[in-house]
């Protein structure tokens, strides 16, 4: 007689947070590269998982830290990102908060175990080494954002010269 296993699949939902780090008058980007399945992403991580209070806000900083290496400021939240995935026997359905950020001190080679490389790269860079398409969808609006804010701030300044 033979046996057949039956795998029943457990829905799972996780909310993250995350990172979209410029360097200021550099135009480079922050990512990281995932040390035990080799993607290629931003710095970013499940909401709450060390402390059950944190904001998305919070989670997002640290994961910047942790991931990262660096220390960076919100500059503005961007789109949600949604996508599902499949871990072992679980169906994920995940959602990311994700942050523009200046960055403001650190060096991406102090970044943990959880990410085999972080560096900064050029935009093109960024698109042509990111994974997954909805990283390079967030991306994309990121770099729209930030230089919306910087025409913006350009036009407020020739109002007061």
């Amino acid at each position: 007689m033979k046996y057949c296993k039956i795998i029943i699949m457990k829905n799972k939902t996780e909310i993250s947070a995350g990172g979209i780090v410029y360097k200021k008058n550099q135009n480079l980007w922050l990512i990281t590269q995932h040390s035990q399945f080799g993607h290629w992403s931003f710095p970013k991580g499940l909401v709450g998982d060390e402390n059950a209070n944190e904001t998305k806000e919070e989670a997002a900083l640290r994961e910047v830290v942790e991931e990262g290496g660096i220390k960076a400021r919100i500059i503005k939240k961007l789109p949600i990102v949604k996508y599902k995935y499949k871990f072992i026997e679980d169906h994920v359905d995940k959602t990311v908060h994700y942050y523009l950020m200046e960055y403001i001190s650190g060096n991406p080679e102090n970044h943990d175990w959880e990410v085999s490389e972080a560096k900064f790269v050029s935009p093109d860079e960024v698109l042509r080494i990111l994974t997954h398409d909805n990283d390079k969808q967030a991306f994309t609006k990121a770099k729209e954002l930030l230089l919306k804010a910087m025409q913006s701030k350009r036009d407020k300044a020739r109002l007061f010269t």
